[in-house]
């Protein structure tokens, strides 16, 4: 055990100044309020510790992250009693003052999509994926992705993925920005430490600094959008559309959506 844990569902490894943070809820890593807490909860530690100058966001399986598991109430995220204390957790991410890179070797969907955007700079290959699939869920966007994704990749690349829902690839996700560096699949997690390391040369309060101010009123931002995010998915759960929106993603099929606010 790890002097940051225990963690049941993330591992926290340091190495020459760098800590690796990887979920470990393979294949598909969704996502619930415990998980993001735990991530969080070694994120501010690292904050206390000279030892860590920079860190590594990576996931086992064949997903960085698929959201939420709407398949399983119990797991998800996605519900009205738990997606305010998700989104304060969030934020904490946020708050975190150690950089950080996102390996994202695989499909990072939904709130999947907004934790990979957390990290400062992301590390993928052409078999990584990108959505924002809320829209075709009869949802709306969460985990603060109405501010850090137009951020990220401008505000016409953001709308495009929010009214579509489509699926971005790796080589046209390198082209919008949402990766930083693109490597073969096997080299992600290596290219992302070395990432990592070569931050972690540098002067650690120099690069603190830097970040702060580069990043400069972003949890801020990311609270405030998380909270307008929450009130309108708490009106759009409750309607058929989002019940056909779900059910049809768990028969592999296209919706069929009323466009109304009928409830369920």
């Amino acid at each position: 055990m790890s002097k940051y844990g225990p963690f049941d569902d993330i591992e926290v490894t340091v190495e020459n100044f760098v800590a690796t943070v990887e979920i470990q809820r393979p294949p598909f890593n969704f996502f619930d309020y415990a998980l993001i807490e735990q991530i969080a909860n070694a994120f501010e530690a690292f904050d206390n510790d000279t030892d860590v100058r920079s860190i590594v966001l990576a996931a086992q399986g064949k997903a960085f992250c698929a959201g939420a598991n709407f398949g399983d109430r119990s797991r998800s995220s996605e519900n009205s009693d738990s997606g305010n204390h998700l989104y304060v957790e969030a934020v904490r991410l946020f708050k975190t003052g150690k950089p950080v890179i996102g390996a994202i070797q695989g499909a990072a969907v939904g709130g999947g999509l907004g934790l990979a955007m957390m990290p400062d700079f992301r590390v993928g290959c052409p078999e990584t994926r990108f959505s924002a699939n809320f829209t075709r869920l009869g949802f709306y966007p969460g985990f603060g992705l109405t501010y850090t994704l137009p951020r990220i990749i401008g505000d016409k690349n953001a709308e495009l993925m929010f009214y579509t829902s489509r699926r971005i690839k790796g080589e046209d996700a390198y082209r919008m920005g949402l990766m930083d560096v693109i490597v073969p699949q096997d080299q992600v997690r290596s290219a992302a430490v070395a990432l990592a390391t070569e931050i972690a040369e540098a002067s650690p309060l120099g690069v603190t600094e830097a970040r702060a101010t580069m990043r400069r009123g972003i949890a801020d931002k990311v609270r405030e959008a998380t909270d307008g995010e929450l009130e309108i998915q708490n009106r759009l759960r409750v309607t058929k559309d989002f019940q056909e929106g779900v059910k049809a993603m768990t028969e592999r099929r296209v919706p069929n959506f009323t466009g109304t606010w009928d409830a369920a």
